[in-house]
C-alpha cells in the first residue's frame, strides 16, 4: 500500500512540472559513453600492472568484466576491469599515459604458455 501511495505522489509531482515519469532530468549527459562489456579473458589477469594500495583491493585476477568505454570529451577509448579499475588506453594520442598502461600491454605470460600449463595440469590430475 505504501509503495502505491508513493507511486501516485511521485506521479502528481511530476504532472504539476509537466513531466512524466519516463522522461529523463534535463541534465547534461556523463562525460564517459560505454562502447560494451566483455568477459575477461585469461590474459586480463597476466597484465603487469603495480600493486593494490591495501591488501583488501581487487587486483585484475579478480576481475570478471572489461568495461570499454568512449570520453566523449577526447575520444579517448579505455577498458577497465569492473573490481580492480584498472583501465588500459587504446588511444593514448590525446595525453600522455603511464607506459604500463598504453598497447599493447605487457605481459606477465603470453595466452600459449596459459593454456599449456591448463592443459598440462588437467592431465595430472586425470585418474
Amino acid at each position: 500500500m505504501r509503495s502505491l501511495c508513493g507511486i501516485c505522489l511521485l506521479s502528481v509531482v511530476l504532472a504539476g512540472c509537466n513531466m512524466s515519469a519516463s522522461t529523463p532530468a534535463a541534465t547534461p549527459h556523463g562525460r564517459y559513453v560505454g562502447i560494451g562489456a566483455y568477459s575477461a579473458g585469461a590474459l586480463w589477469s597476466k597484465m603487469a600492472v603495480s600493486g593494490p594500495a591495501k591488501p583488501t583491493a581487487a587486483t585484475t585476477a579478480d576481475d570478471e568484466h572489461v568495461i570499454v568505454v568512449v570520453d566523449s570529451q577526447t575520444g579517448e577509448v579505455r577498458e577497465c576491469g569492473d573490481y580492480s579499475g584498472v583501465c588500459v588506453g587504446l588511444n593514448p594520442w590525446t595525453r600522455a599515459i603511464a607506459t604500463s598502461q598504453a598497447s599493447p600491454v605487457t605481459l606477465t605470460r603470453h595466452l600459449a604458455e596459459v593454456a599449456r600449463e591448463s592443459q598440462a595440469a588437467n592431465t595430472t590430475s586425470a585418474p
